[in-house]
C-alpha cells in the first residue's frame, strides 16, 4: 500500500501539470487575443484542414461506390424545388389556354378552372414551402458527422476509423475546452456587468459597459469555434437604429454582439438566464419584458420606441421572424418593429452547414441538446453582410416596408424569400390566408364593373 503512494503522487502532480498548461494556453492563445479583439489565425488553418479531410472523404465515398456499384445517394434529398412566380390569374389563364376557345380575359366560371386548385394542393402536400423550413439541411458531401449523412448509404471501414477519430476529437478534446471557454465568458459577462452597474452613469460607464459585453461575446464565440466573416461593416447598426436580422439560431446574437454593441430585446427569464438578464440590464439599458407585457403589442411599440428617441442609447437588435428558419430561407417579419418610424440596420446571416448544422429545431431539441450539438460539431463557419440602412417611405405600410427589408436580406444571403409566417411551426393556417385566395378567384370570375356592363 505505501509503495503506491508515490505513484498516486505522481499522478496527481502530472495532472495539476496538465491542468496548469491548459489554462496557460487557454488564457494565451484564446482569452486574451478575444479581450483585445485579434486572432492568431488558429482557426482559419483548421478550417481548411477540415477542408481538405472532407474533400478526401467525399471522393473517397465516391470511389468506394463506383467500385461496388452501389448508389452514392439515398432517393430521398430534402431540398428546395424552385417555381416560376406566378399569379393566380396567371396561372388559371395558361389552364383556360389549352382547353377553351373563349375569350381568356371572360370574367366567367371555366370547368377546367378546377384542375388549378387540384394541381396547387398536390403541389402543396408533395412540396411544402414551410414544413421543409424547420427541419436541418442535407449536404451534398459528408462532413464525418453521423448527424448530417442521411443522404449516404456507402461508407468504408477507413472512413469508419476516421469517423471514430473524429467522434473522440470532438467529445474528448473539443467539448471539455469549449465548456471552460463558455463558463469563462459568462462569467465574466455577469461579474463584469455586474460590477460595472454600480458605477454612476457616464462617458466611463458606457465605455467600460461596451467593451465587457464585446470582450465576453468574442471569448463565447471562441467557445463555438466560431469563423466568422464580416462585410461591409462601414453600414454597421448606430444608435438609435433598430438592426433586423433572419434568425436561424440562438447563437445569431452572439455572432452579431461580437462585432457591435447592441441593445437586447426579449422576455424575462429565471435560472441562468435571468441572472445574465438582471447582470446585463444593470451596465446597459436592455429592454427585457415581463411574460404578461410580451403579448400587449401598445406596450412593447412603446418601450422600444421611447429607446430609439435617445440617440445615446444602442441599437436595438431584433429578429423579426419570431422563430428559427433552418438557412435556406427568409419567412414573414412581423410588422411591429416597421412601425416605430427608426431607421432600420438589415443583416443577413448566413451559415456553411459542412462543418455544423447552426439551425435550432426548438420542437424536436431542448436548449441543453442544442448546446451539445453546437460543442461538438467541427466549427461554425458563417457570413455576416451588414446592409445600407433603410427607412420607411411615405407612401409604405409597416408590411410593405418589412417585406422591402426581407426582400434585401433574402438577396443578399442568398436565401429564399417566402411570404409565409414561421408562426406556422406550430399553429394552423389562418383562415385569413384562404380568404385571400377565395376572393381573388371570386373577383376573377365576376369581372370589374365594365366587364358587367358589356356583357
Amino acid at each position: 500500500m505505501f509503495l503506491l503512494l508515490p505513484f498516486d503522487s505522481l499522478v496527481v502532480n502530472l495532472l495539476g501539470i496538465s491542468i496548469t498548461v491548459l489554462f496557460t494556453l487557454l488564457l494565451v492563445f484564446i482569452i486574451v487575443p478575444a479581450i483585445f479583439g485579434v486572432s492568431f489565425g488558429i482557426r482559419k488553418v483548421y478550417m481548411k484542414t477540415l477542408l481538405k479531410i472532407f474533400q478526401w472523404a467525399t471522393l473517397r465515398i465516391e470511389r468506394g461506390a463506383k467500385e461496388k456499384n452501389h448508389p452514392l445517394y439515398k432517393p430521398y434529398v430534402n431540398g428546395i424545388i424552385a417555381k416560376e412566380p406566378m399569379s393566380l390569374e396567371e396561372e388559371i389563364k395558361e389552364i383556360r389556354r389549352s382547353g377553351s376557345g373563349k375569350a381568356l380575359d371572360a370574367p366567367e366560371f371555366e370547368l377546367s378552372d378546377i384542375f388549378y386548385f387540384c394541381r396547387k394542393g398536390i403541389e402543396t402536400i408533395m412540396d411544402d414551402e414551410v414544413t421543409k423550413r424547420f427541419s436541418a439541411e442535407e449536404l451534398e458531401s459528408w462532413n464525418l458527422l453521423s448527424r448530417t449523412n442521411y443522404n449516404f448509404q456507402y461508407i468504408s471501414l477507413r472512413l469508419t476509423v476516421l469517423w471514430g477519430l473524429g467522434v473522440l476529437i470532438r467529445y474528448c478534446f473539443l467539448l471539455p475546452l469549449r465548456i471552460a471557454l463558455a463558463f469563462t465568458g459568462i462569467s465574466l459577462l455577469v461579474t463584469g456587468t455586474t460590477v460595472v452597474g454600480y458605477l454612476p452613469n457616464g462617458r466611463c460607464k458606457d465605455f467600460l459597459s461596451k467593451h465587457v459585453h464585446l470582450m465576453c461575446y468574442r471569448i463565447c464565440v471562441r467557445a463555438l469555434t466560431a469563423i466568422i466573416t464580416y462585410h461591409d461593416r462601414e453600414n454597421r447598426p448606430r444608435n438609435g437604429g433598430i438592426c433586423v436580422a433572419n434568425h436561424t439560431s440562438p447563437i445569431d446574437v452572439i455572432i452579431l454582439a461580437s462585432d457591435g454593441y447592441y441593445a437586447m430585446v426579449g422576455q424575462i427569464h429565471g435560472g441562468l438566464m435571468g441572472v445574465i438578464q438582471r447582470a446585463m440590464v444593470k451596465a446597459c439599458p436592455h429592454v427585457w419584458f415581463e411574460r404578461s407585457e410580451v403579448k400587449d403589442r401598445h406596450l412593447v411599440a412603446r418601450r422600444l420606441t421611447e429607446h430609439v428617441q435617445d440617440k445615446s442609447k444602442l441599437p436595438i437588435l431584433i429578429f423579426p421572424e419570431g422563430t428559427c428558419i433552418n438557412n435556406t430561407s427568409v419567412m414573414m417579419f412581423k410588422k411591429g418593429s416597421f412601425e416605430i418610424g427608426a431607421t432600420v440596420y438589415p443583416v443577413a446571416i448566413k451559415y456553411d452547414p459542412q462543418f455544423g448544422d447552426a439551425f435550432w429545431n426548438s420542437s424536436k431539441y431542448g436548449m441543453v441538446t442544442y448546446l451539445l450539438r453546437m460543442m461538438t460539431s467541427w466549427a461554425i463557419v458563417c457570413s455576416v453582410w451588414y446592409l445600407p440602412p433603410m427607412t420607411r417611405q411615405p407612401e409604405e405600410d409597416a408590411v410593405q416596408f418589412a417585406n422591402r427589408v426581407k426582400s434585401a436580406i433574402a438577396r443578399q444571403g442568398g436565401l429564399v424569400d417566402l411570404l409565409w409566417d414561421g408562426g406556422l411551426k406550430r399553429e394552423k393556417v389562418k383562415d385569413a390566408f384562404k380568404e385571400e385566395q377565395q376572393k381573388l378567384y371570386s373577383k376573377m370570375i365576376v369581372g370589374s364593373h365594365e366587364d358587367r356592363s358589356r356583357s
